[in-house]
């Protein structure tokens, strides 16, 4: 009887401590043409109290509910507590000045050796 309770416990804890996990935050800093094509280049932020290693993003830019442009990067990159890297996002089409497009789609992390996915999403204002 001790035992189970023991073991409900830390499964409730562990339930509890993977439920609380902050989604990252992503903020676009800029879009830079790079022949052949555009490249965006997205702050991404950990929110969460413990390192995350980022290992593949799943991305669409979208304008007006249509898909212009679609993708996956394979990414290796470890963020810190609070801290913040920047992902470069290739963009195949060249955006029309003043466009309103979003960025939307999954990022996969590893955070305590257990691998989330996450929904992001972010606005790019092309000017």
């Amino acid at each position: 009887m001790f035992v189970r309770l023991v073991l409900s416990v830390f499964l409730a804890a562990v339930v509890a401590s993977c439920a609380t996990t902050s989604t990252p935050e992503l903020r676009v800093l800029g879009v830079q043409n790079q022949s052949p094509q555009e490249v965006v280049f997205v702050q991404v932020t950990n929110p969460a109290s413990r390192p995350m290693r980022l290992t593949k993003l799943e991305y669409a830019f979208a304008a007006a509910k249509t898909i212009l442009s679609q993708g996956e990067l394979e990414l290796s990159r470890d963020v810190l507590p609070g801290e913040a890297v920047v992902v470069e996002v290739p963009l195949d089409i060249a955006p029309q000045p003043d466009q309103q497009l979003t960025l939307q789609g999954k990022l996969t992390a590893e955070l305590d050796q257990i691998i989330r996915t996450f929904k992001v999403s972010t606005k790019i204002a092309l000017k």
